[in-house]
Formats: C-alpha cells, structure tokens, sequence
C-alpha cells in the first residue's frame, strides 16, 4: 500500500487513499509513523478522508501512533468528515485524540499546540529562574544579618 507522506518542518502529513485501514495498511501505517517519529516528526496529521471502515489492527497503530506522538508533547490529528467515522473513533477510546474535519483546521491546531509548548516553556523558565533568585536572594540577607 502506498501512502502519500507530505513533510513539512513542523508536522508531516500522511494521506491514506483507500476505503479501509486493513492489516496492509495498518503495517504500513505503522512502519511510517515509526520511521517519522525516529526522524524527529511528533505533529502528525492523517487525513481519513477516503477512509469508511478502520479494522482493529488500524486502531492499535492509530493508539500507538497518539502515544509517541503525545509523550514527546506532539500532537497527533485524525481528519474525517465522516461521522460513522468519528464515532468508531470516539468509541475507540483512544486518549487525548485529535479529530478535525479538514487537514487545513488540522494544521492550525499543530501550529496553536507548538504556541502553547512555546508558552508552558516560557513560564517553566521564568518560573524556575524567579525561585532560584528568591532563594539566592534571601540566603545572602540571613547572610547579612548574622
């Protein structure tokens, strides 16, 4: 099965184009999430839009490919306008999963979850530096006292 893999810098887009996620594609799947992963890809979009029916081996690549995606604070977007779809998704019970209807709203929530990495950073640095100065700063005052 080929899979079309558009790479970008900050996600990698992967289009499925046929009507089922069977054990062939779910391998396939598997083996190029893995191999993006090892590349240093943790936003991946996966359009569904010619997807009707996902086997059970196409739900645990799916699962997995979440994991490694939400472990390095990726983020990982399924694609569908189908509904049946969406609800084989949502009863899949797959944590934190991504579902949007078009790859370009599935873009935007890539580029709003690197901001909000950006952000948590940002306020982890300033929160790490302010206490180690409060700490530094109130030692050398009892310093000073004795």
């Amino acid at each position: 099965m080929d899979l079309k893999i558009e790479k970008n810098q900050q996600y990698v887009l992967i289009d499925i184009p046929q009507a089922t996620i069977d054990t062939e594609a779910s391998q396939a799947l598997s083996k190029s999430v893995a191999s993006l992963w090892k590349e240093g890809y943790t936003n991946i979009v996966i359009d569904l839009a010619q997807v009707q029916n996902i086997e059970q081996d196409g739900f645990s690549v799916l699962r997995k490919a979440n994991e490694l995606c939400l472990r390095d604070g990726g983020l990982f977007v399924l694609v569908t306008k189908d509904d049946e779809l969406t609800e084989e998704l949502d009863g899949a019970k797959i944590r934190d999963l991504t579902i949007l209807p078009t790859v370009e709203e599935a873009v935007d929530a890539v580029f709003m979850n690197e901001l909000e990495g950006e952000f948590r950073e940002e306020e982890d640095d300033e929160y790490d530096y302010g206490g180690s100065a409060d700490e530094e700063g109130s030692s050398s005052s009892k310093d000073e006292e004795y």
